[in-house]
């Protein structure tokens, strides 16, 4: 049997002679032999050529190059101090000091290796980005002349740049009441806010022949009084005025049906409002038999179909209370919110104004009233959306109201408030201020 040639490794491309015969290595094609697991790296030496990738010097890789090359002359260095850096004899454990040993004959001495010095490669890109921040800071440190004049100028002429004040978490004790929804409060304000202007009832008193601004506050100060007597809630009185308000904008009533108008307003929000509301008999009884229960009943269905069975709707009440809130009261504060509220409700005048800014004003009239400091901060402003300036009129308008409740013949909310149990807010004096000098201080 016939001994294999033995193939020597030859050149990428050369042929491999064998008994006389050019034969290709492997069967490899044309030109491309190459040597097993000898240029995995792609450094494949040729004929004693080193033959390296071409490879594009980035800055990461130039990096690498200069600490390699780095860490390869700090390894020698490091081999040639290790023979001549001797501190001095060794000492033994003991503390005595340890006799030199000569090496025998024909035995090598030994060398201490020293340990390869951790390299940190580092990277040119941070390097720049380092760069920048100081120069960055270096700017941010350095004020310009213009910047240093305008400072000054502001200084002497007052004008300086306050603060931003704090805006007080009015939720963070509501946190694990789920009934407080915090979670929503914010967008369900939001929607209020948008959804106020749909059902503000338009000014109409012109447009009702027998009807006048007097009579209507009339009506309202009875009702005030029924509502009180049926114990019925703050919400009730407030949705019972905007089915009136709105009722009388889209029809014409006499002046006969006023009573009944209200009557039946206040059957609906009963309805609405109350758990177990007051029977059509008893407001029959309370109309002195006036108006038969049919009537009531007819009168409902008119006022139903007239507002399209619309009754979610934000009235003045769903305002303040989140207004009373973010105002962080006292009980006499309340009180007093309440009381400019529910003036502000009983005459036409405020019809002109949004339920939200009756509210806001409310509030703030309340604590100009009570000296409250400061009289609107960053928190009101937040969460009512109006400033003090935007409040004025419409605050003022409420005092007014407050200075002449005393003296008129319309007196069942002055009496109402001027219960010890309602802090008898009624009695104190108005906040004048916003009368006669037509601001406030801050």
């Amino acid at each position: 049997m016939a001994s294999r040639a033995i193939l020597q490794q030859q050149a990428r491309g050369e042929a491999v002679a064998e008994g006389g015969k050019q034969q290709k290595k492997n069967g490899a094609g044309e030109g491309k032999n190459r040597r097993a697991l000898g240029d995995i790296g792609n450094l494949v030496n040729l004929r004693g050529v080193e033959i390296k990738p071409n490879r594009p010097i980035t800055r990461s890789f130039g990096a690498q190059l200069l600490a390699n090359k780095q860490a390869a002359e700090a390894v020698v260095d490091n081999k040639k101090q290790a023979c001549t850096n001797v501190a001095g004899p060794p000492v033994a454990p003991g503390g005595a000091v340890a006799k030199k040993v000569a090496p025998k004959p024909g035995q090598k001495k030994a060398t201490v290796q020293p340990k390869p010095e951790k390299v940190v490669e580092a990277s040119p890109d941070k390097e720049i980005q380092k760069d920048k921040k100081k120069e960055a800071d270096a700017k941010r440190d350095s004020r310009s002349l213009t910047s240093v004049l305008s400072a000054r100028s502001k200084a002497a002429c007052g004008i300086i740049n306050k603060p931003k004040e704090h805006v007080f978490d009015i939720d963070a004790g509501d946190v694990e009441n789920e009934l407080a929804a915090v979670e929503y409060i914010d967008e369900i304000y939001k929607f209020y806010r948008l959804a106020e202007n749909e059902s503000r009832p338009h000014d109409y008193i012109d447009s009702q022949p027998e009807i006048n601004e007097r009579m209507r506050a009339i009506l309202i100060d009875w009702l005030i009084d029924v509502h009180t007597k049926f114990e019925l809630s703050i919400e009730a009185l407030y949705l019972t005025i905007n089915i009136i308000d709105r009722f009388l904008a889209i029809k014409t009533v006499p002046r006969r049906e006023l009573q009944l108008l209200g009557i039946s307003a206040m059957l609906i929000a009963s309805k609405y409002e109350e758990i177990y509301p007051p029977e059509v008999n008893d407001f029959v009884c309370l109309s002195d038999r006036a108006y038969t229960h049919d009537q009531i009943l007819i009168m409902e269905k008119r006022i139903l179909h007239k507002l399209e069975w619309t009754l979610t709707v934000p009235t003045p009440i769903v305002f303040l209370v989140r207004f009373i809130k973010a105002s962080v009261p006292d009980q006499d504060l309340e009180n007093m919110a309440h009381f400019l509220s529910e003036l502000g409700m009983m005459n036409y005048a405020t019809l002109m104004y949004s339920p939200s800014m009756v509210a806001a004003s409310a509030v703030f009239a309340a604590r100009c009233t009570l000296n409250k400091a400061p009289l609107w901060n960053e928190t009101l402003k937040v969460h009512t959306g109006y400033s003090q300036e935007q409040l004025m009129d419409c605050a003022r308008l409420l005092v007014s109201f407050h200075s002449n409740v005393g003296n008129g013949k319309l007196k069942v909310v002055y009496r109402k408030y001027s219960d010890p149990q309602k802090g008898s807010v009624a009695v104190l004096p108005p906040a004048k201020s916003l009368l006669q000098d037509g601001s406030a201080s801050q």
